[in-house]
């Protein structure tokens, strides 16, 4: 009867894509898994469309298309600001950035797989040689421009110290309100199994967020996930909801002749 009722309590699975999303307020910041559109949380991701949720500012290695992934969301302009390393095949993403309608922080793709993680391991900052000797370091890279060719928010300048005779450029984790993941498999504990390359930065946005949210193509039981197999644990995870058959889109097909 323990055993039972521990389970029940520890259930994290909701109903639907909608009600995962409900208290997702105007202005969270949103750590979204994905690599160009493969492992986006695409359920979650139409559900916050849908919800109208609006001044958002997304923490992704991209920002989808322009008709899918968090293109949708850019499209209907529920996005305010945006960090990633990749703007992509993207044309309104341009447009908005350009005209002065959207705050943009590009970073190397590397150093934000590492200031995610550094969040979630609960790191504050760390140092890194990427991108010293650059604008990265320097300051004065356009965050936002005013709609006029000149830039309204620049990228401040970052400290730099030298280890081992190499410099360094000091980093900040990322942490985020919620993170938007999509996973294989997921069990009612909350524990995810990504599908090969869909694992991408999934597991390092489920950590940073304070409420992760996993969408799964197909939930098990408790104990049907092999202990070892696991790659993001339920302590990391707060609710899991079901999107069996979610469409999966290739942004770039190439085929043999």
């Amino acid at each position: 009867m323990i055993t039972e009722e521990l389970g029940a309590n520890m259930d994290k699975v909701v109903r639907s894509a909608a009600e995962a999303v409900a208290d997702i307020p105007d202005g969270a910041s949103l750590a979204v898994g994905g690599f160009g559109l493969c492992g986006i949380p695409a359920a979650l991701i139409e559900a916050l469309l849908i919800a109208g949720v609006e001044d958002l500012e997304t923490i992704s290695n991209n920002c989808g298309v322009d008709d899918w992934g968090l293109g949708v969301l850019l499209t209907a302009r529920r996005i305010r600001r945006t960090i990633g390393s990749y703007v992509g095949e993207n044309q309104e993403f341009e447009r908005q950035y350009l005209a002065g309608e959207l705050e943009v922080e590009l970073v190397p793709q590397g150093t934000l797989a590492e200031r995610l993680r550094a969040g979630g391991a609960g790191i504050p900052a760390f140092y890194t040689p990427a991108g010293v000797g650059t604008q990265l370091v320097e300051g004065g890279l356009p965050w936002r421009y005013d709609g006029a060719g000149g830039v309204c928010v620049a990228s401040p300048r970052k400290e730099v110290r030298e280890f081992g005779g190499r410099l360094h450029v000091l980093e900040e984790a990322i942490t985020t309100d919620f993170a938007l993941v999509h996973a294989r498999f997921g069990d009612r504990y909350g524990n995810l199994v990504y599908e090969k390359s869909a694992q991408n930065f999934n597991p390092l946005c489920a950590a940073a967020g304070q409420v992760t949210i996993a969408e799964v193509e197909e939930v098990v039981d408790h104990g049907e996930l092999d202990p070892m197999h696991i790659h993001t644990p339920g302590i990391f995870v707060q609710r899991v909801v079901a999107a069996p058959g979610i469409e999966k889109r290739i942004e770039k097909r190439t085929v043999a002749r």
